[in-house]
């Protein structure tokens, strides 16, 4: 139960200006306060320091003054977006294609916006007016391939991060999100020259974001068996982000993998120290204080876990286990049957039930 990171979607993320002077705030300049183009220039400098509940303020008075200026309702849904409030981001962005029928990055932007909503067939189709507009707009093919791979369609994933690396050699989201569509696919030697390629680009990890980089790679050599690389990735990532709970829960599971169970153990702790919902490192842990034969421990982690995921199959299967070699064979019926209701093509709870109500049999 490896934790692969998310991808990322790149975000046009430029903020259009309407004329070339420099970004200035209204009230301190002292500049007209009846000029469109200087309340939308206020608002990009407000959006640049991350300021951006004052940015929208100055983006609706842009609006007010002049309800034609695409940029500023480019520039609010851009805001909007960062913020996470992707309807009106949305919204801002209909506005501004409304205006701007050719406005590349505005299709771009409410693609992302789709995307995050979860509305893939409208993400891809704002990608496909992007791309038809600015055939060289690198991130837009980045973005659709994102909404394929979350589609299950790796291969025209694959083909748009080609693509994007075409465009932009040194795109290194593209590489890194080639790298996922790689793994799913089980060509782990692929996905590990991509991440290579990720790291390679971004020596000095001035985007911390690609501590996930790491990770991924590590997560790869997990499933190689390379556990001993797996935990130096593994460590890397937590060294650029040490409050990342993922990172702790994949070590931890490499440890599990070279039956170090107390190491394991450690960093399945920390894993739910910084994320007390992780309800796989629950898991994991009780898995692993089976394998110490701490069937009470391992019982009270898997409580932990499907309290977290109702429909946790492996979580009631492997409790279960644990109440099996306890003795305490109706528990484990009980589980045995609750994760064959939650998946009934679930083997091992098939051939676990069975073996459960054969010893219940016998101790009568």
């Amino acid at each position: 139960m490896n934790k692969l990171y998310n991808l990322f979607v790149v975000v046009t993320a430029v903020l259009i200006a309407s004329c070339a002077s420099s970004p200035s705030l209204v009230e301190s300049q002292g500049l007209d306060p009846n000029n469109a183009i200087t309340y939308n220039e206020s608002g990009l400098a407000y959006a640049e320091k991350g300021d951006y509940d004052r940015a929208i303020a100055d983006f609706n008075q842009a609006i007010r003054i002049d309800p034609n200026l695409a940029g500023a309702y480019y520039n609010r849904g851009l805001a909007y977006y960062l913020k996470k409030d992707y309807d009106r981001a949305i919204a801002d962005f209909n506005q501004a294609t409304s205006l701007d029928p050719n406005f590349a990055a505005a299709y771009n932007n409410r693609g992302g916006a789709y995307y995050n909503k979860g509305d893939y067939d409208r993400a891809i189709a704002d990608f496909n007016q992007t791309i038809r507009i600015d055939p060289n707009l690198a991130n837009a093919y980045n973005n659709r391939g994102l909404v394929y791979y979350n589609k299950g369609d790796y291969d025209r994933a694959i083909a748009d991060f080609n693509q994007t690396i075409r465009i932009d050699p040194n795109h290194a989201n593209a590489y890194y999100n080639r790298g996922n569509a790689y793994y799913e696919k089980g060509d782990y030697d692929r996905a590990i020259a991509d991440f290579n390629q990720t790291i390679r680009i971004d020596p000095n990890l001035i985007n911390p974001n690609f501590s996930a980089a790491y990770n991924n790679r590590g997560i790869t050599y997990t499933e190689k068996g390379d556990y001993d690389r797996a935990i130096a990735d593994f460590n890397q990532a937590i060294r650029i982000d040490p409050n990342d709970a993922n990172s702790y829960y994949n070590r931890g599971n490499a440890y599990y993998d070279k039956e170090d169970y107390d190491h394991a153990i450690a960093d399945f702790n920390q894993a739910i120290r910084l994320d007390h919902n992780l309800a796989g490192a629950y898991y994991n842990r009780g898995n692993t204080y089976i394998a110490k034969g701490d069937y009470d421990r391992a019982i009270a982690d898997f409580n932990q876990a499907i309290r977290l995921d109702h429909n946790f199959a492996l979580a009631y299967n492997n409790r279960g286990w644990a109440y099996y070699n306890k003795g305490d064979y109706d528990r484990a019926i009980a589980d045995y049957e609750a994760a064959l209701r939650i998946n009934p093509n679930h083997a091992n709870a098939k051939i676990n039930l069975e073996a459960a109500k054969r010893a219940k049999a016998e101790k009568k």
